[in-house]
């Protein structure tokens, strides 16, 4: 039974479900609890999460929301957020790579090398080292999918291997410096502010014109479509959000400004915002996509119905290490450096939570790139709040690691809800 009264007209009864199918904002909400209820949580955990911590640590610290710190989180965050979206693909196909995080060293010590040691143009040291990811991913992903290696043992050797040959290119501890401009660009510098709002202005425009047509093509096609009125709510939504931020980053942060101008949307956003639409693309609109999710819903399943298995396997762990190797260069440009550490320490354990507590589930089948940069969102505000509280490190880690515990349990929780939905 489904609990709606029909009437003795078919065709009343016709309207009604008519009018229950119609789309408007009170249905597509309705919508939204009952999948919620189901057990599809998506990023609203993060989100929420995101909104208070940003609320509790503003009214403990009111420093908290000056411009100054607000651009610091963008480029504190940079790194981590870059990688877990690399993660995210893993993640997908039900793996798991430990290896992210020193691989992304290893690809800023080539960069390094290549840029100081051997004095090739910026560009030829940027490609050497997201090539070097992508040979990287090959090799994990090959010996996962086609000898049958669990993930968790290839990428741990890897993380072990990495950090070893990161040290033996650095010599035992060099520390090898960075000195060129456009390098140094992508986590120290920021957009002229006219730049910042064409940004702003391609983005939301952008976003406006994918969710219109989306609509009316599924419109087109006789299915449910999102009304106008939603679209509207959402570009609105967006537009306001992202027009406050690009204010605020425009405002001069510097104590001096006639000394130092310091103003603008900062260089590394544009390059985070230039992955997250790639890389969303290609999971929700290719058929690549689709059947890592497929893989990661069921891999048996996936094989019997002609897809190439191995070949998702192996390319989920090249894209993940090639952005890995993007993160490289973020964390190289940001410490103007490079040196044993660097893409170690807490770099992975924050990655592989940010995606998690983002909304990617651990068990594969469920992720979208976004959640990496919600999660590393969270990540970025509780590191960064803590800090300005004066807390200290162990504090820290053990807030961090009790909030991904957190995000993994309603994720556990939120899979055990929808499969019960799905046996009633």
């Amino acid at each position: 039974m489904s609990g709606r009264i029909l009437t003795s007209d078919p065709a009343e009864d016709g309207a009604i479900v008519t009018a229950a199918r119609r789309p408007s904002v009170g249905n597509s909400a309705r919508a939204y609890l009952e999948r919620v209820r189901g057990g599809d949580m998506g990023a609203l955990p993060a989100v929420l999460g995101l909104v208070v911590l940003c609320t509790v640590f503003a009214v403990l610290k009111p420093v908290f929301l000056t411009p100054v710190n607000f651009a610091n989180l963008f480029q504190q965050g940079g790194q981590v957020t870059v990688i877990a979206m690399g993660l995210v693909f893993v993640l997908l196909i039900g793996e798991i790579d430990l290896s992210a995080g020193f691989a992304s060293g290893l690809c800023a010590a080539v960069l390094a090398v290549t840029l100081t040691g051997m004095g090739l143009p910026w560009y030829v040291c940027v490609l050497a080292a997201i090539l070097t990811g992508v040979v990287i991913g090959l090799v994990l992903g090959v010996l996962v999918a086609k000898l049958g290696i669990p993930s968790f043992i290839v990428t741990l050797a890897g993380f072990l291997a990495f950090q070893g040959v990161l040290l033996a290119i650095l010599e035992e501890g060099t520390n090898i410096s960075i000195r060129d401009e456009t390098i140094l660009a992508i986590a120290n510098k920021n957009l002229p502010a006219a730049l910042g709002w064409a940004l702003w202005l391609v983005g939301v425009g952008g976003y406006a014109a994918v969710q219109i047509t989306r609509s009316v093509k599924r419109s087109g096609r006789g299915l449910v479509a999102d009304p106008f009125s939603l679209i509207a709510a959402r570009v609105g939504t967006l537009a306001v959000l992202t027009g406050v931020a690009v204010f605020v980053l425009n405002l001069e942060r510097s104590r001096n400004p006639a000394v130092a101008s310091l103003s603008g949307v900062p260089v590394v956003i544009p390059i985070v915002l230039a992955l997250l639409v790639v890389w969303t693309f290609v999971l929700g609109r290719t058929r690549f996509g689709r059947h890592l999710y497929a893989v990661g819903g069921n891999a048996e399943a996936s094989r019997r119905a002609g897809i190439n298995v191995d070949r998702i396997k192996v390319s989920a762990f090249v894209i993940c290490s090639a952005i890995a190797a993007v993160g490289g260069i973020i964390a190289a440009s940001r410490g103007a450096s490079v040196d044993p550490n660097t893409g170690g320490s807490q770099v992975l354990l924050y990655a592989v939570g940010a995606a998690v507590i983002g909304g990617t589930s651990l068990f594969g089948g469920k992720g979208r790139v976004l959640d990496a940069v919600l999660g590393g969102a969270v990540i970025a505000v509780i590191d960064n709040g803590m800090g300005l509280l004066g807390f200290a490190s162990s504090e820290k880690f053990m807030v961090t690691g009790s909030v991904l515990l957190l995000a993994a349990g309603v994720d556990a929780l939120a899979r055990r809800r929808a499969a019960a939905a799905g046996l009633r």
